[in-house]
């Protein structure tokens, strides 16, 4: 599949520059709406602008790290979180049914809370479009340090997850 935008020649391969990925990711970087539409519009309409001038940077990823910079932008303005130490828990087996009962708001809040670059690598690791050598080209971080972020990111959102869905007690035990 192929996107075309109009008014212009510019066409997206739908496999690796998935455009509603796009917005997703803008999503998670921003935990709003309303700001990631905003960013995600100026990405396409840069998108535009350049193929418009034949300028289309020849590199795969090009639209996900124009929206990451995109996103640390906007999100500079916004409150800050103090940095606190969170709990973290072992991933339990339970993890898939437990994100399974979140809002995407919730998911996108928690990791647009994260401190950049462990809040890029989390957003492109739940999006589930990206293998890790595509998560540390976008990321620019080393395999051991986008493992521990990855690692620690994933240990925090489980003790979140336990601390928003209590988990019920067996009672077939």
């Amino acid at each position: 599949m192929r996107v075309t935008f109009p008014f212009c020649k510019i066409s997206v391969s739908a496999s690796k520059q998935n455009i509603p990925q796009l917005y997703r990711f803008c999503f998670l970087m921003l935990g709003d709406a309303r700001k990631a539409q905003d960013v995600f519009h100026a990405t396409l309409r840069e998108a535009a602008a350049r193929a418009a001038q034949g300028e289309l940077p020849d590199e795969r990823f090009w639209l996900f790290r124009d929206a990451r910079w995109r996103c640390l932008e906007a999100s500079e303005t916004d409150l800050q979180a103090e940095p606190v130490g969170l709990d973290e828990h072992d991933i339990g087996p339970e993890a898939p049914s437990q994100i399974e009962q979140l809002d995407p708001t919730q998911l996108a809040i928690w990791i647009s809370c994260a401190p950049d670059p462990q809040r890029t690598a989390l957003a492109l690791f739940y999006l589930d479009e990206f293998d890790y050598r595509e998560i540390l080209n976008l990321t620019e971080l080393k395999l051991g340090e986008l493992s521990r972020l990855l690692e620690l990111g994933r240990r925090q959102f489980q003790a979140w997850l336990y601390a928003m869905l209590p988990q019920k007690p067996n009672l077939n035990v």
